[in-house]
């Protein structure tokens, strides 16, 4: 009876020591990231959103944007972008401190032209006229 306690408590104290193992921290915010928010990244800091000019920090889930020439954080964007749609809007992922502070740089880099010009390619010219000649051929599909 002795030597079936002894070798009971020798296989719980081998089961119950484990030796020291290394610690590895990466950080992921998988969970936190909005469902708006694109797919793919397994870490982000903010979130720019550049047709409303404003940021979203991800881990406090809050928007940054200007309000009096001071940014804020708040849970929802300004009301004066209540039907913007944050699934369809555009998002540039930023893994740096306080993008807000730089944000005269990240607004040069991601905004659009309000007007975008065409060119037309030399190339055109000519097979418009080629076009035509098919055309008054009675050759409507553009084919020989």
């Amino acid at each position: 009876m002795n030597k079936l306690i002894l070798m009971v408590l020798v296989a719980s104290a081998t089961a119950i020591y484990q030796p020291a193992k290394a610690q590895v921290s990466l950080q992921i915010n998988i969970g936190s990231q909005p469902n708006w928010g694109p797919r793919g990244y397994n870490h982000v800091d903010y979130y720019y959103l550049p047709e409303v000019e404003s940021y979203y920090y991800v881990p406090t889930r809050q928007f940054v944007y200007l309000e009096r020439n001071k940014w804020v954080h708040r849970k929802t964007l300004p009301a004066r972008y209540r039907n913007y749609d944050l699934y369809r809007g555009r998002k540039v992922v930023i893994n740096q401190p306080r993008p807000y502070l730089q944000h005269q740089v990240y607004q040069a880099k991601f905004s659009r032209p309000a007007v975008r010009h065409t060119e037309v390619r030399h190339d055109e010219h000519k097979f418009s006229k080629k076009y035509k000649a098919l055309k008054s051929r009675g050759n409507h599909s553009g084919r020989r």
